[in-house]
């Protein structure tokens, strides 16, 4: 590691120095601790009695050797500051830890694993005019092995490949994994980190995650995994006054704590910058996953996420560099941010004035979209423009459109319970607005369970409900989102999104019918879609497509397939003089290729 470029905050692979290295004459330790008085080592191999670290360096890194210490045993940095006082902290750099509630490190040897996935690493891209549909997915409650048992996880080589095999039938190309490092509360969902390089030991090792993701490459599935440049875990063994001071921290609370509770990273500091960014390489060099999500960006942005408190220009440079530092490294690999602020260029090159960011979340295109499906019909003519609205920024950035795991809990209901109406009255909306989805300009990014519209609300320690496949209703809707995604994957019209030309209205000025269409452009024919989002059944509706373009149906979100009120292969259109015609079902969405 260079210790200049570590001070400065420029350092990425500041884990190939710091942290526990297992080696042929025992394990090497080494930490950062610049205002600790001294530091030693504890663990198994010690019986937890000190064991003084050598000041290297410039006199502020500590590392010692130890025969003894073997992978899979546990340790901790005794840490002691001017006063002679003591806290015992878990490795910051640390490969591995112990289940909760154990607070260790753990030694792992993470260079073991031989990885099979060259010519997937070889292939891959950021997916910018190709198709990009995300299944997310928290791994402790998509299956589980127990529900009574708060430890009935799968492991991540036994949930393998039943998650892959379902990801490739559902017709999805990637995976974003929720927060992996390690964290002490299950209900923080790894959002409140105290292992910044250490996969949660609720799943297994290190080797068992690698093996999960090449796995998914093998079968070209692409892995995006969570990751927390913003805050960490308040608890005393983690990153808290690490060295006695506040090392990682704001020395203002005012500004060292967010709404969340937890403490905010100082990035004004160039070894927390070298912290932060050396993570963010280590999971993609280190386990392969094809990109990261980064949350809470607004919260670097703006001092605490207000914008009325002003930017926070040291973060944003951070972002920027860091952003810049991964893309030089991992060209291919996916950063995209979780950015709820309208903050201008987010995705645009640090070259080009922007932060760097491949793609951002619509957040404000979630919020519409959902708000106009929870109103009552009545009142869609009132908010059509709701729906509309997206397209006015949409390439002011790169979007992804989310329906993620913050809108199935917390009293926010399902995104099918979301949906106006008694439980019938759900179903055919909910069909009608992810295709809807899948029409609009944007990468796609669905939650687990939201596929077979799942009416429970997400809960961390319960596996997914899968017993409602038994009912019509959520088995035909499954089998409707895989025959969606099935389309989206295979016509490009979907997927030069960020091309103004690939996009238009064909109408979006039926405002009291409630009626839109959609029209997606490629060489390779364009898809229409067309939708009737009121709860009355529209006669004799028409859009042009030109006298030269024939219409084939793909999909009818009404089909009796998928429990809806058309007979199965019996819906009726027609073309003529160059415009389509057919009745639209009310809640219902249509989908159709137009080619010369």
């Amino acid at each position: 590691m260079d210790i200049r470029k570590f001070y400065e905050g420029n350092e990425f692979e500041a884990y190939e120095y710091l942290g526990a290295h297992v080696s042929n004459e025992g394990t090497v330790f080494r930490t950062y601790a610049p205002n600790a008085s001294k530091v030693s080592v504890i663990g198994d191999f010690s019986e937890w009695e000190d064991i003084p670290m050598k000041p290297v360096e410039d006199g502020r890194f500590y590392e010692l050797c130890v025969p003894e210490a073997k992978e899979t045993m546990r340790y901790k940095y005794r840490i002691y500051d001017k006063k002679g006082n003591f806290i015992d902290h878990c490795d910051p750099y640390g490969f591995g830890m112990e289940l909760r509630p154990g607070t260790c490190s753990v030694i792992r040897d993470i260079t073991g694993f031989e990885f099979s996935d060259k010519e997937w690493l070889t292939k891959r891209s950021v997916c910018l005019d190709q198709a990009l549909n995300i299944y997310e997915v928290h791994l402790g409650s998509w299956k589980r092995r127990s529900d009574e048992d708060e430890e009935g996880w799968f492991s991540y080589s036994e949930i393998a490949d039943e998650l892959i095999d379902y990801v490739c039938e559902m017709g999805y190309n990637y995976i974003e994994l929720m927060p992996l490092s390690e964290h002490p509360c299950d209900e923080s969902w790894g959002y409140q980190s105290t292992g910044f390089f250490a996969p949660t030991a609720r799943y297994g090792t290190p080797n068992e995650l690698m093996e999960l993701v090449d796995k998914c490459h093998k079968k070209g599935i692409g892995v995006i995994v969570d990751f927390v440049p913003v805050h960490f875990a308040v608890d005393h063994y983690g990153l808290t006054e690490y060295d006695g001071t506040k090392l990682y921290e704001y020395p203002s609370d005012d500004i060292g704590y967010n709404e969340w509770g937890s403490r905010n990273f100082n990035h004004s500091k160039g070894e927390v910058r070298s912290f932060i960014q050396s993570a963010a390489d280590y999971w993609l060099s280190v386990y392969h996953f094809d990109g990261l999500r980064m949350d809470a960006v607004r919260n670097m942005i703006y001092w605490n996420g207000d914008e009325r408190r002003g930017e926070n220009k040291n973060a944003i440079q951070f972002l920027k560099s860091m952003n810049s530092g991964l893309k030089a490294r991992h060209d291919t690999a996916i950063i995209a941010a979780e950015d709820s602020s309208s903050y201008p260029r987010v995705t645009a090159p640090v070259f080009a004035g922007g932060l760097g960011f491949d793609y951002k979340w619509d957040l404000g295109w979630m919020h519409d979209t959902l708000e106009y499906f929870q109103s009552a019909p009545m009142y869609r003519s009132r908010d059509y423009h709701k729906l509309t609205f997206s397209m006015l920024y949409f390439y002011n950035e790169r979007f992804i459109m989310p329906l993620s795991h913050d809108e199935v809990v917390h009293g926010k209901a399902t995104v099918a319970q979301k949906m106006n109406g008694q439980y019938q009255e759900k179903f055919p909306q909910a069909r009608a607005l992810y295709m809807y989805m899948i029409a609009h300009p944007g990468k796609k990014l669905n939650f687990m369970g939201s596929e077979f519209a799942q009416l429970r609300e997400w809960d961390e320690k319960r596996q997914q409900d899968w017993d409602m496949l038994k009912y019509p209703l959520h088995d035909s809707f499954r089998e409707y989102i895989k025959k969606l995604n099935t389309i989206y994957l295979e016509h490009s019209a979907l997927h030069y999104d960020y091309d103004a030309t690939n996009f238009e209205w064909s109408d979006c000025n039926a405002i009291e019918r409630c009626v839109y269409a959609i029209r997606r452009k490629s060489a390779d024919g364009d898809i229409l879609a067309v939708f009737n989002f009121s709860d009355w059944f529209q006669a004799g509706y028409s859009v042009r497509i030109g006298e030269e373009y024939k219409a084939e149906l793909l999909i009818d979100s009404d089909d009796q397939l998928y429990s809806g009120t058309t007979p199965h292969v019996s819906t009726k259109f027609s073309c003529e003089n160059g415009r389509l015609s057919m009745d639209i079902p009310p809640f219902s969405g249509r989908m159709f290729l137009l080619t010369k």
